[in-house]
């Protein structure tokens, strides 16, 4: 299995826990600020890791990738607050930046490889 498919797998089950999140948060918590941005960036890594795929060059492919990269460093941030906040218990938020981690090393794997063939 490719790193490619790797991320764009766990990228659409991460968006999944995502929006499970936040409906978790608006419903029971009635929380709507922070949950609304933890959905738009949590749940745009996946969407520009897909439009990664159909990039037009090797540096539109990077330049796609990267921005995926700040979205996931944006969401670690979020998770963080919401945790931090209490919004989200421990264990649930610990579970989700567990996730992000993730996300966050295989992109910059993939980012290092491709520029690396160059």
């Amino acid at each position: 299995m490719t790193t490619r498919f790797v991320a764009r797998e766990k990228s659409r089950a991460f968006a999944l826990r995502v929006v499970k999140c936040c409906r978790l948060l608006q419903e029971e918590m009635r929380e709507y600020v922070l949950s609304k941005q933890l959905l738009r960036s949590g749940t745009a890594i996946g969407a520009l890791i897909r439009e990664a795929e159909q990039a037009e060059s090797r540096a539109d492919f990077v330049h796609k990738l990267a921005i995926a990269l700040k979205e996931a460093n944006e969401t670690e941030y979020w998770l963080d607050l919401l945790t931090e906040s209490g919004y989200l218990d421990l264990r649930h938020g610990r579970s989700m930046m567990a996730d992000t981690k993730e996300l966050l090393r295989i992109l910059t794997a993939i980012i290092r490889t491709t520029k690396a063939r160059g």
